[in-house]
């Protein structure tokens, strides 16, 4: 694969990231909430609690730190996890109307977001090197749009706050949020897991 070809997948991965890991999701959990739907309400509120390690990962790819691209590898693998983890809350889904819009299009983002999982998964082992160091071949690809977010951002806070948006504060951020996931996660496999097991509980 060229490297050409190889931007080509790492952006497609991105847009379809953009798209189903963040845009119909968020719409799903409106959608649902105005249904009355708690189930997929649970579904979608457990998703943005796990789902928040991706963002983590562009803050890291940002500041080109290679723990980034670590993390952007595992993520999708817990957000796909969570969303097809749990006893109550797929029978809950599967009972519901085939045709019905919003069980439907619920189906419909489990399984686009699972084959998400593949690509991004089968990309970075094409690029395992860059887990070693970000500065390897096709590593680039992968710190593209996080850098060209971080300058975006950094813009926007210097127009509207007039403040700085430094390298060093994002790569604090970073591990700061990090650690607290971390802690959750625990909290959660330690306390919860063992209590609730594959049922949606509290989480």
């Amino acid at each position: 694969m060229t490297e050409t070809q190889f931007q080509i997948l790492v952006w497609l991965s991105y847009r379809i990231a953009a798209t189903f890991a963040f845009g119909l999701p968020l719409f799903l959990l409106i959608w649902a909430k105005r249904s009355n739907l708690s189930s997929i309400t649970r579904l979608l509120s457990i998703y943005w609690k796990v789902s928040s390690l991706y963002a983590i990962s562009l803050l890291f790819l940002s500041v080109q730190s290679q723990l980034g691209q670590l993390i952007s590898f595992i993520a999708p693998m817990l957000m796909v996890g969570s969303i097809w983890f749990w006893f109550d809350l797929n029978e809950e889904i599967d009972e519901m109307q085939v045709y019905k819009p919003i069980a439907l299009t619920t189906r419909i983002w489990r399984w686009i977001l699972s084959f998400w999982l593949l690509l991004n998964s089968g990309l970075h082992l094409f690029s395992w090197r860059c887990l070693n160091s970000i500065n390897e071949k096709y590593c680039d690809s992968w710190k593209e749009i996080p850098f060209n977010s971080f300058m975006t951002t950094k813009t926007i806070i210097k127009f509207v706050l007039d403040g700085n948006w430094s390298s060093g504060f994002a790569t604090f951020f970073a591990y700061l949020s990090l650690i607290l996931y971390i802690i959750g996660l625990l909290q959660w496999l330690v306390i919860q897991l063992p209590k609730n097991g594959r049922f949606a509980g509290k989480f």
